[in-house]
């Protein structure tokens, strides 16, 4: 036997677990939006059961019954009566009340609201904001005091089968929130399937139940041979009841809208106990929630699961984004490292500059001096075209960049249109067929700092070397240029005779370079300012591809989430 909770021990519990149920509940319904269905609809009567129906049950358990019962033990009990069309529940609730209460109808479904039976401080406990009627509308229920026994709320629940699918919803919605279920059904229809459905689950809440068998055969062999049967099925299906009780049929009151006091006496007599025995109230509050806590385990197992599936679902579209946005990226830097972001008039602008006269002589005249290089570079060439050489740059490899994002982006849509959640996920976000439409303009920046950066290592290098630093100040920008040139291949997509300037052009990048600053300075910064491009590129892919993984949950969130209702279980 499990060891009773204390006050406090029990509040930090159910605190617990309303946490964790407000936050599956949250992110399931995130999830259910991002995905373009409304969490808060209705399921459809045909729907199995899925993830949004499993959050949404335990919030709703949590909410409607632990919170408030747990908050206090002695508030009154909340008494159901729950069974299938036309068993009888409204002629037993005027029994219980004795008067008319609940309208008996030749109409099914019968019951379209819950009447509530119960004295005012007690209904308005139940309806209160913390109370577990608290989030069924009022324009579902029906209250009357008339009857009302203190300390018990009493409720006429719809039809479990109605072929109206909001009286189900209000009538699980009720049981739910119950602390103990009288169960009505008849002696032909006690075998149905849906009525054996709710009795599990009253089960598996560990609810304290009563179940009525109405209409019973005027024979009293017949009648203990159906009931006989009920307690045999009860009992295989290990589902623990305090009585079945059998009610004859026509056992009704000549002077009301009951049954006559002899059939149905037992249940007056116990929810009569139930009333003036405080005690008795507050055990079985505590036999309920008892029960029903232990009922959460395999409602909390099933959302961790949903949980684990709903982040192996994420983790599939995400790795698909990551791979797609990964090769488009190794594409890029192919192109990048081939040259093909060089058009042959930016080169030949360049090569005007470092194939001039003055510097070609100096390299044939094997002149090595520092100071010589310099005073060739900035007196003796002509001016460098150093803005014009960057802008054909930076617009091609922007361009370049813009293509690439588009090609990934295409790559990972055809890839999610063939998965029914990434389709879902797409089809509120037809943006992601294509790259942003500020890329280029990231691009471009991100572009223009990368070759500030140059420039700047460019300086730094220099004023590290005695008498380069005064020649740099002149021409830092034309250095920047000769690095940002020597990234890329020397020929890459050139053709004819574009191909030999380009070559010349990188030989004498080379040349003027090595003589400024040494060779491995050169190479040194040549690699960095390549390594410092790859990152950039790397970062605007890997932006362009967050804007799938906003979609998604994240997957350590969700699967730590996941783990706590498992350890809840």
């Amino acid at each position: 036997m499990t060891e009773p909770l204390d006050a406090d021990a029990l509040t930090a519990r159910v605190g617990m677990l309303d946490d964790l149920a407000r936050r599956s509940w949250s992110l399931v319904a995130d999830h259910e939006r991002a995905l373009g269905r409304d969490p808060e609809a209705p399921a459809s009567p045909s729907d199995t059961p899925g993830p949004r129906q499993r959050a949404r049950e335990l919030l709703d358990h949590v909410e409607g019954y632990l919170a408030p019962r747990a908050r206090d033990l002695d508030a009154p009990l909340l008494v159901v009566l729950i069974g299938p069309t036309g068993s009888g529940k409204s002629t037993i609730t005027n029994t219980l009340a004795g008067s008319l209460v609940s309208e008996p109808g030749v109409l099914r479904p019968t019951t379209r609201h819950a009447v509530v039976v119960a004295a005012p401080p007690d209904h308005a406990w139940a309806t209160g904001a913390d109370g577990p009627l608290a989030a069924i509308p009022a324009e579902r229920l029906r209250h009357t005091s008339t009857g009302a026994r203190p300390g018990i709320v009493l409720v006429d629940a719809p039809d479990i089968d109605s072929v109206e699918h909001d009286n189900r919803a209000l009538a699980d919605a009720l049981l739910e929130r119950s602390d103990l279920c009288l169960f009505v059904t008849t002696a032909t229809r006690y075998a149905d399937r849906v009525p054996w459905d709710v009795l599990a689950r009253i089960a598996e809440r560990g609810m304290p139940l009563l179940v009525v068998v109405n209409r019973m055969p005027p024979d009293a062999s017949d009648q203990e041979h159906v009931l006989a049967d009920v307690r045999a099925m009860l009992e295989r299906a290990a589902i623990p009841v305090e009585v079945v009780l059998g009610i004859p049929e026509g056992a009704l009151a000549a002077d009301g809208p009951g049954l006559t006091g002899a059939a149905a006496a037992s249940l007056t007599t116990r929810l009569d106990t139930l009333a003036a025995d405080r005690d008795a109230r507050r055990a079985l509050a505590a036999r309920a929630l008892a029960g029903a806590l232990a009922g959460i385990a395999p409602l909390a197992t099933s959302i961790a699961a949903d949980l684990e599936t709903l982040a192996e679902d994420a983790d599939r579209l995400r790795l698909r984004a990551v791979e797609d946005h990964a090769q488009e990226l190794v594409l890029l830097l192919e192109r990048v490292n081939g040259g093909d972001v060089l058009r042959g008039e930016v080169v030949a602008q360049w090569h005007s500059f470092v194939g001039a006269d003055q510097v070609t002589r100096w390299f044939s005249s094997g002149i090595g001096r520092v100071r010589a290089a310099l005073t060739t570079l900035v007196r003796g060439a002509p001016p460098a075209p150093v803005t014009a050489v960057e802008r054909g740059v930076t617009d091609d490899l922007a361009s370049l960049v813009v293509a690439t994002a588009d090609d990934a982006a295409r790559r990972t849509a055809d890839h999610w249109s063939a998965d029914p959640d990434g389709m879902a996920l797409l089809a509120d976000h037809p943006a992601l067929w294509a790259a942003s439409p500020d890329l280029r303009e990231r691009a471009a920046l991100s572009l223009r700092e990368w070759m500030a950066s140059i420039a700047s290592d460019v300086a730094a290098t220099g004023a590290t070397k005695r008498g380069v630093a005064r020649g740099l100040s002149l021409g830092v920008n034309a250095g920047a240029v000769t690095i940002m040139l020597g990234v890329f291949a020397h020929t890459g997509g050139i053709t004819g005779a574009e191909a030999g300037i380009a070559a010349a052009t990188a030989y004498l990048n080379q040349k003027l370079m090595n003589a400024l600053f040494g060779e491995a300075a050169v190479q040194e910064m040549i690699d960095h300012a390549r390594d410092d491009l790859a990152d950039r590129l790397r970062t605007l892919l890997d932006e362009e591809r967050r804007r799938f993984d906003r979609l998604l949950p994240t997957v350590d969130t969700v699967r730590a989430l996941s783990a706590e209702l498992r350890a809840v279980a």
